[in-house]
């Protein structure tokens, strides 16, 4: 008989997979520094299988060649190049599809501006048991117009939007299995991430960092983009503008009647009615035309969108991708 029980080892432990996707666009200048810092990162100890995926978005520079080099020296980068410009937001989805499959996805720009650094806390945050780990700015390094036109943009956005969505977060987080799937199953075109990321729920939890500086190049995010990336999370997350134009129209017609009211009592009671002048009358009809083409924008941009999700074109076109080897259980012995 014997004197202890049998204690059962496993021989194989799976690691967990967590890929990191990056758009890229005409990113020759930081990318050196972006790949030194990924592979320091996922050198570092850890029970993780690491790959990175690069979406190249149509760049007119050295980024792919610059990407094909460092993956031949390190297998674990790979590329996705588009067939042209598709924009940040489909890369993005072109490198979460890439990824699909990986127990987490890291979310990540290529500026440096969110250090890679903080991700160890992100993989720590999601094995602690939160689905979606979003990388919450405490600070940031922007200054001037641009800065002012970010806080403003989350300001006004905090009160438009329908859904709630936090404050100073954005691209840089991570997706858990289950959170992943649920992602693929939103089929928009015009889309804002940390809206979707917020609006398919699961566990979320925060990790707070600082916001750098841009390390190398200018911003490839220009303004015009930025606005309509804006007014991409406000016209998909919200209804209100629609609302305000209801509540103009009755507002209007209520002073309108209220006006009419007012000069059938006068004329009712004898009293002499003024003539109103030139520039009251015109003051008055830019005024109501210019409520009324507001209202036609606000139309045109919902009517817009649903133009183009109804025409289901592709949000991208893999023109190559990278040769990448035949997938290897990464497996550790106990």
């Amino acid at each position: 008989m014997l004197r202890g029980a049998l204690r059962i080892i496993p021989l194989f432990v799976t690691r967990p997979a967590v890929t990191i996707v990056i758009p890229l666009f005409n990113e020759e200048a930081v990318l050196p520094e972006l790949c030194r810092r990924l592979a320091a990162v996922m050198d570092q100890p850890s029970d993780c299988g690491w790959r990175v995926v690069l979406v190249d978005d149509g760049s007119r520079d050295r980024s792919v060649e610059l990407v094909h080099a460092y993956a031949e020296r390190d297998p674990r980068f790979e590329l996705v190049e588009l067939s042209r410009n598709f924009g940040f937001q489909s890369a993005l989805a072109a490198g979460l599809a890439e990824a699909r499959g990986a127990d987490a996805i890291i979310t990540l720009d290529a500026d440096l501006q969110d250090p890679p650094e903080v991700i160890p806390e992100l993989v720590a945050a999601w094995r602690g048991g939160a689905e979606i780990v979003r990388a919450t700015r405490r600070s940031r390094a922007e200054t001037g117009i641009r800065r002012l036109g970010l806080d403003l943009f989350h300001a006004v956005f905090q009160r438009l939007s329908d859904f709630p969505i936090e404050a100073n977060t954005g691209t840089f987080g991570l997706l858990g299995r289950d959170a992943i799937e649920a992602f693929h199953q939103l089929p928009e075109r015009h889309r804002f991430f940390p809206g979707l990321r917020a609006w398919i729920g699961f566990v979320s939890t925060d990790v707070y960092y600082d916001r750098k500086e841009r390390a190398a190049g200018q911003p490839q995010q220009t303004p015009r983009r930025l606005i309509r990336y804006a007014l991409d999370g406000v016209f998909s997350f919200s209804h209100l503008p629609l609302r305000l134009l209801t509540y103009s129209g009755v507002f209007i017609a209520l002073i309108g009647f209220a006006v009419g009211l007012f000069f059938i009592a006068r004329r009712l009671l004898g009293v002499e009615i003024a003539f109103i002048g030139f520039t009251s009358i015109i003051t008055l009809v830019l005024f109501l035309g210019g409520v009324q083409l507001i209202g036609i924008g606000v139309l045109g941009e919902y009517l817009g969108r649903m133009y183009d999700e109804v025409k289901r074109r592709p949000l991208y076109i893999v023109k190559r991708r990278a040769a990448v080897p035949a997938p290897q259980e990464t497996l550790a012995r106990d």
